[in-house]
C-alpha cells in the first residue's frame, strides 16, 4: 500500500455481492438502494453517496455509549488509512473474500466497506441482525461481528478464516467456545474517535498490540492516550485505564469513569464483572451507588425477571468485591446499536 491512495480510489479487485462494480456502478446501486432497497439497504446508499460527494470528510454517529449520541466530522482520507493499516495488520489482500454484517449507521460498519474498496476485498453486504445470514459453500477470508453475532453464529464460523471482534466485551463463555473453533479470532480495542480499532489481541491473549502508524502513552490518572497522526491532528486521550505493557501493547483495565470508590478502596467493575461473566448466563453490569456510610456502594444489576441468586457465584471475588445489593430490571436500556446505557439504568433506580 502506499500513501498515493485516496478516497476516490475504488480498487479493480473490488467486489460487492459477487458484482465488479466501479465509482459510477456504485452511484447507481445507491440510488437504487435508497428507492427500492430495505431500510439496511437505503442506509448503504447513503453512504456511498457521501463517500463519492465533494466533501473531503463525512459525518458519524458515535454510538452513545458512555454520553449523549452525537455526530462528528472523520476525514476520508483518514479513514482510508485506517483501512489500509488494518489490511497490514491482518494481513488481507486484494480478492479476499469479506463478510459485511454491522449497521452502515456506525464506524464499524462504514469502515468495512471502506476497507473493501480500498483493499480490493470481494464483500458480500448481508442484513446487520443479530443472527447473520452466511452465503452457503462461502468461505470468508475476514469478517467482523459484534459478540452477540458470533455468539449466534459459531455454528458457521468454519466458514470464517479471520473474524474481528468489537462493539462489546467478550465474555469468558463465549471466549471459551471460540478457543475451540479453527478461526483466527481478535477482540479489537477502538472508537468512533480512532475511526474503529487501533489495537487488537488474539483470544486468550491479555495484552492488544497496535496497529501499524499508531503511538500511546498515559495521562496522569493512567488512562491511555492515543497518537495517531494519520487519523487525528490531536492526540486523543480516552477515559480507559490500562497498564502499558511496551511501546507497541497495552493491557485495558476498565473505564475511569466506572471505577467504585467504597470506603476508600478503588473497585473496577470489568473486573468483577469479567470473574462473574461465566456464573450469570443473562446481561448484567456492576456499578456504584450513593451510600451515607461508604461514599458509594457496590451493587450488581441483572436483565430479567428477579429470581434467586446463590451467594456461590461470588466465591472468586476478593472481599470488597462483593455486591452489597442486587437489583433486577425487566429490560436494560440500550444505545441504538445495543450497548448497556449503564449511568441511564442506574439513574432508574
Amino acid at each position: 500500500m502506499t500513501a498515493t491512495i485516496t478516497y476516490n480510489n475504488v480498487h479493480n479487485f473490488f467486489k460487492l455481492n459477487g458484482y465488479h462494480l466501479d465509482r459510477d456502478d456504485l452511484c447507481r446501486i445507491a440510488y437504487s438502494f435508497i428507492k427500492e432497497g430495505e431500510a439496511y439497504e437505503k442506509v448503504m446508499g447513503d453512504f456511498i453517496l457521501d463517500w463519492f460527494d465533494a466533501r473531503s470528510y463525512v459525518l458519524i454517529k458515535t454510538s452513545g455509549t458512555t454520553g449523549i449520541a452525537k455526530k462528528i466530522r472523520i476525514d476520508k482520507q483518514a479513514m482510508v488509512d485506517s483501512a489500509i493499516a488494518t489490511g497490514d495488520f491482518f494481513d488481507l489482500a486484494p480478492g479476499n473474500k469479506a463478510l459485511h454484517c454491522l449497521p452502515i449507521d456506525y464506524i464499524a460498519g462504514k469502515l468495512m466497506l471502506v476497507r473493501a474498496l480500498i483493499l480490493g476485498l470481494d464483500m458480500d453486504f448481508v442484513e446487520p441482525n443479530s443472527h447473520p445470514k452466511f452465503n452457503k459453500n462461502t468461505v470468508y477470508d475476514f469478517a467482523a461481528m459484534v459478540p452477540l453475532q458470533v455468539q449466534n453464529s459459531l455454528n458457521e464460523l468454519a466458514q470464517v478464516k479471520k473474524l474481528i471482534i468489537g462493539g462489546a466485551k467478550i465474555n469468558k463463555v463465549l471466549e471459551k467456545e471460540l478457543s475451540q473453533v479453527k478461526t483466527e479470532v481478535f477482540e479489537t480495542y477502538g472508537m468512533t474517535e480512532t475511526i474503529t480499532h487501533i489495537a487488537a489481541k488474539k483470544i486468550g491473549e491479555e495484552a492488544f498490540s497496535l496497529l501499524p502508524n499508531i503511538e500511546i502513552s498515559q495521562d496522569e490518572r493512567n488512562c491511555l492516550v492515543i497518537h495517531a497522526p494519520k487519523i487525528a491532528a490531536d492526540a486523543i486521550i480516552t477515559n480507559d485505564l490500562v497498564t502499558l505493557i511496551n511501546e507497541n501493547q497495552f493491557v485495558f483495565l476498565g473505564r475511569i469513569d466506572n471505577i467504585v470508590n467504597s470506603g476508600g478502596i478503588k473497585l473496577s467493575p470489568e473486573k468483577i464483572e469479567d470473574k462473574l461473566s461465566d456464573k450469570i448466563h443473562t446481561r448484567f453490569f456492576v456499578a456504584g451507588i450513593p451510600d451515607a456510610d461508604l461514599g458509594e456502594k457496590l451493587i450488581l444489576l441483572i436483565e430479567g425477571e428477579k429470581h434467586v441468586i446463590s451467594t456461590s457465584i461470588f466465591a472468586d471475588l476478593d472481599k470488597y468485591e462483593h455486591p452489597k445489593g442486587i437489583f433486577f430490571v425487566d429490560k436494560f436500556l440500550e444505545t441504538e446499536n445495543g450497548k448497556i446505557k449503564r449511568k441511564e439504568i442506574l439513574q432508574t433506580l
